[in-house]
C-alpha cells in the first residue's frame, strides 16, 4: 500500500461527514437508560446515522508501530494527523491504532474516511451494544466485535465492546473505556523477541480476540468462588431475603455471560469457514485454539447455570426444612398443653358442691374439697407431661436428626 497517496489513505471513499453526521445527544442518565434512549432515538433513523451515546469519553489515541527488529509506542491524543504521518513514514512496519473513548464524532468520521470504514460499521462501533460477530469487507478486510467481561467488586458482570478492523499492515481497535484487559497483549508487543512482532497484522487481530476469550476465565472463576460462598451461607445466613436476592442476582449474571459467550463461539466458527484468501490456514490453526477456549468458557457457563439452579433449590429446601423444624416444635408444645388444658378446663367448671337445701352433691367434683386435691392435680399434670415427652422421645421426635 502506498502511504504517499492522498485521501482516502486506507480504503475506498465513504460518504462525507455531512452526509453521516447528526448532532450528539448529551443526557445525564444511567448507562441502562442511556442504552434505552439511544435505541429509541435510532428508531426510524437512516441506516448509518452516527450518534454518540450519553457520557462518551474523550478519545485517547495510541499507536504501536513494530516489526521483528524495532518497536515504537506513543500516545497521539489530540494529534490525529501526527498519528497518520507516523504510519505513512513507516509503511514497512505493522501498526496497531488503539482508540479508547468515542466522545468525538468528527474524529470518528475522520477514521471512517481515512481507513475506508463503512458508516454501518462505524454505527455498530459507536452503539457499543453489538453482539460478537465478524464481517468481511473491502478486499478481505475483517470487522470483528468482541465483548470484554469483568466480575466487579459489586458482584456484577460488566462487559465492554471491543471493535477491531484489520488492514494489510494495521489493526484498528475501538473501545469506549480507558481501562481494559489488553495490557498483557501490549506487554507482549513490547517484549523482544515476540511472536506478535514476527507475524502479520492478522495475527494481532487474532491475539486481541484470544485475550478477550482468555479473560472470560478469571470472570468465571470469580463467579464460581462467589457461588461456593453463597452455598456456604445458605446454612448460616440469617437474612433469608437478602441471600435469595443474591442468588437470583448471580443467576442473572450467569445467564448474561452465556449470552456473551454464545456469539463469540459462533463468530470464531464463522472465521474458520472463511476462505484462505481472507484468513490464511496458518491463522485458522490459532483460531481453532480460540474456538476451543470459547467452548470451554461456554461449558463453564452451562455448569454454573446448573449450579445456580441447584443452589436455588437447596436454598428453598433448607428454608422448608427450617419451617418444618419450627412447625415440629410448635406441634410438640401444642400436644403437651392440649391434655393439660383439658384437665384445667374440666376443673374450672362452676358446679356447686351443695344444693340450695344444703345437701352434698357427691357427683359434682368432690375432689375440689379434698385436702390434697391441688398438689395431687399438679402431680397428675406433671405425669402427663413426662409421659408425653417419653413417648415423643421413643418416636424420635425430640432428636435433631
Amino acid at each position: 500500500m502506498d502511504f504517499s497517496d492522498p485521501m482516502p489513505l486506507f480504503g475506498p471513499a465513504t460518504p462525507t461527514p455531512s452526509d453521516c453526521q447528526s448532532p450528539p445527544v448529551h443526557l445525564s442518565v444511567t448507562d441502562r437508560e442511556a442504552t434505552r434512549l439511544a435505541r429509541e432515538q435510532n428508531v426510524g433513523q437512516r441506516p448509518g446515522t452516527l450518534r454518540l451515546k450519553a457520557g462518551a469519553l474523550k478519545p485517547r489515541l495510541f499507536l504501536f508501530s513494530y516489526d521483528e527488529q524495532a518497536f515504537e509506542e506513543a500516545e497521539f491524543t489530540g494529534r490525529y494527523d501526527e498519528l497518520l504521518a507516523q504510519m505513512r513514514r513507516q509503511p514497512q512496519r505493522k501498526h496497531w491504532v488503539d482508540v479508547r473513548g468515542y466522545g468525538d464524532l468528527p474524529l470518528m468520521e475522520q477514521f471512517m474516511n481515512d481507513f475506508g470504514l463503512h458508516p454501518l460499521q462505524l454505527e455498530d462501533v459507536l452503539s457499543d451494544d453489538q453482539r460478537a460477530k465478524v464481517e468481511v469487507f473491502d478486499e478481505g478486510r475483517l470487522f470483528l466485535v468482541s465483548r470484554m467481561t469483568e466480575f466487579t467488586a459489586e458482584l456484577e458482570i460488566n462487559d465492554d465492546q471491543l471493535s477491531i478492523f484489520t488492514g494489510p499492515n494495521y489493526v484498528l481497535s475501538f473501545q469506549d473505556d480507558y481501562d481494559d484487559c489488553l495490557e498483557v497483549l501490549r506487554n507482549r508487543i513490547r517484549t523482544n523477541p515476540s511472536q506478535l512482532r514476527r507475524k502479520s497484522s492478522g495475527y494481532l487481530a487474532y491475539a486481541l480476540t484470544d485475550v478477550v476469550l482468555d479473560h472470560y476465565y478469571p470472570t468465571m472463576a470469580a463467579i464460581g468462588d462467589y457461588i461456593g460462598e453463597l452455598e456456604d451461607r445458605i446454612f448460616t445466613e440469617r437474612s433469608e431475603r437478602r441471600l435469595l436476592n443474591r442468588i437470583l442476582r448471580i443467576k442473572k449474571d450467569v445467564v448474561r455471560f452465556r449470552r456473551l459467550v454464545y456469539p463469540e463461539r459462533d463468530k470464531i466458527a464463522e472465521i474458520l469457514r472463511l476462505p484462505d484468501e481472507v484468513v490464511p490456514e496458518e491463522l485458522k490453526t490459532y483460531y481453532r485454539d480460540a474456538y476451543d477456549h470459547a467452548i470451554q468458557a461456554l461449558d463453564l457457563a452451562e455448569s454454573y447455570r446448573d449450579n445456580i439452579s441447584s443452589l436455588a433449590d437447596l436454598f428453598l429446601s433448607d428454608q422448608s426444612n427450617r419451617m418444618n423444624e419450627v412447625m415440629k416444635v410448635l406441634t410438640i408444645i401444642s400436644s403437651i398443653f392440649i391434655p393439660l388444658s383439658f384437665v384445667v378446663g374440666l376443673y374450672g367448671m362452676n358446679f356447686q358442691h351443695e344444693d340450695t337445701h344444703g345437701h352434698v352433691l357427691p357427683l359434682n367434683m368432690p375432689e375440689l374439697y379434698a385436702p390434697l386435691g391441688y398438689p395431687i392435680l399438679l402431680g397428675i399434670l406433671a405425669l402427663i407431661v413426662v409421659g408425653q415427652l417419653y413417648y415423643f422421645w421413643r418416636k424420635g421426635w425430640l432428636s435433631g436428626d
